[in-house]
């Protein structure tokens, strides 16, 4: 049961992290991103830089490192335990959220990196170029980061639908469930609640 309760804490804080990651990089291409997309140089690239700094917390950390954890986690237990009808679906979310994972730090990272070694927009006599090296990569890249954790809190929302219609499966062997369709539950509760104490039908 202990087992259980861990494999189902951690389904849900894989989807609830998951879920505000992509919810942050969709923010960013659909709001964030064309709002600046309207400012002139140095106000775009002295607003990335403040957003780079800020975007570094506790709160961020959790949910990015966060997710990877609760995701590969999930995964084993899922493996090992009840929930193996769900399988499929988490491991589909945890290869979705790598591929997020990767184009983050091998793109977005490098060029905000790039972006706060240029220096400060008010010492900075090509704002024009910094800019352009930067804006059309990022947003591009950050769509796909964001569709590829979308689609990942997706797989992990089914997959509770999934593990949850499995979970409490009282015939259901750890990885396996039970080949009983519910008419056949249905008629064997019947049959059983009308036998007697002699083994007698009523």
């Amino acid at each position: 049961m202990a087992l259980k309760n861990l494999q189902t804490a951690l389904l849900l804080a894989a989807t609830l992290t998951t879920g505000l990651m992509a919810g942050l990089f969709a923010a960013f291409a659909y709001s964030v991103m064309p709002g600046l997309r309207r400012s002139d140089d140095r106000a775009f690239v002295e607003v990335m830089r403040n957003i780079n700094k800020a975007i570094i917390n506790g709160w961020f950390m959790l949910c990015f490192m966060g997710a990877l954890v609760f995701l590969i986690g999930a995964a084993v237990l899922a493996w090992r335990g009840h929930g193996r009808p769900a399988l499929p679906w988490i491991v589909a979310a945890l290869v979705l959220y790598l591929v997020m994972f990767f184009v983050t730090s091998g793109v977005n990272v490098p060029l905000n990196d790039q972006l706060a070694k240029a220096g400060h927009p008010r010492h900075l006599a090509e704002l024009a170029a910094v800019r352009h090296r930067f804006e059309a990569r990022w947003v591009t890249w950050n769509v796909v980061r964001a569709v590829a954790n979308l689609a990942a809190f997706a797989c992990l929302a089914w997959a509770l639908v999934v593990y949850g219609a499995h979970r409490d499966d009282p015939g259901a062997a750890p990885g396996r469930h039970s080949a009983a369709t519910p008419d056949e539950a249905w008629k064997g509760g019947f049959v059983t609640r009308h036998v007697d104490a002699e083994g007698r039908r009523l």
